[in-house]
């Protein structure tokens, strides 16, 4: 999507927000504020989807992970044809997706305001990225034994925060498959997409 370039953007773990120059501008939430936002924009969805949220910013050495649910979606549910059996990894660290166990789902939440230089986030899930989720949801499974039948999966969720005139709070209805809106403060937070399965060891 293209954005407005002029606008500066932050994500909750990187870039401080530009203070405002209009005084009667409401106070501009911190960056950490901003990606919580949008982590519970998520984390809401996702329970509306039927998910269970069992942790939210799960951390260790390694990194920190935004949201982890445990549940089943349509995708999950599809069984493994002995053509995709032959295919699959022989050494596959992770139970194949027909388990019959829910899907654990390990999500990386970026939340952006418009014109992003990384595309809404998803950019910014790099390899060395990738490699230290893939290295702190090992140190998860390794922390909750109970968890490691499950079928495990890394997906990542891109949020839109664009600034809005009224102060309020509230969710409201999602109006496409993958698309939510909540309003919290001076910030109308979207749901932009949802992408399941975004990457693997």
């Amino acid at each position: 999507m293209i954005g407005d370039s002029s606008e500066l953007n932050f994500t909750r773990k990187g870039d401080r927000p530009v203070a405002s120059t209009d005084p009667n501008s409401p106070p501009s939430p911190n960056s950490r504020d901003i990606g919580t936002f949008g982590e519970n924009l998520v984390a809401e969805w996702l329970q509306q989807q039927g998910w269970e949220i069992l942790h939210r910013q799960w951390h260790c050495r390694w990194g920190e992970i935004d949201i982890i649910a445990l549940g089943t979606d349509e995708e999950c549910e599809i069984k493994e044809t002995q053509e995709d059996s032959r295919l699959r990894m022989p050494n596959s660290r992770f139970p194949i997706p027909d388990s019959p166990f829910p899907t654990l789902v390990f999500v990386e939440v970026k939340t952006r305001r418009r014109g992003n230089w990384d595309a809404d986030g998803m950019l910014a899930v790099t390899m060395a990225k990738q490699a230290k989720l893939w290295q702190t949801a090992e140190i998860f499974l390794s922390n909750h034994p109970d968890l490691v039948n499950h079928s495990c999966r890394f997906d990542v969720a891109l949020v839109r925060c664009e600034p809005i005139g009224q102060k309020n709070h509230k969710i409201l209805p999602s109006t496409a498959a993958n698309s939510q809106v909540s309003l919290t403060g001076s910030n109308r937070f979207t749901l932009q997409q949802y992408i399941r399965s975004a990457f693997s060891n």
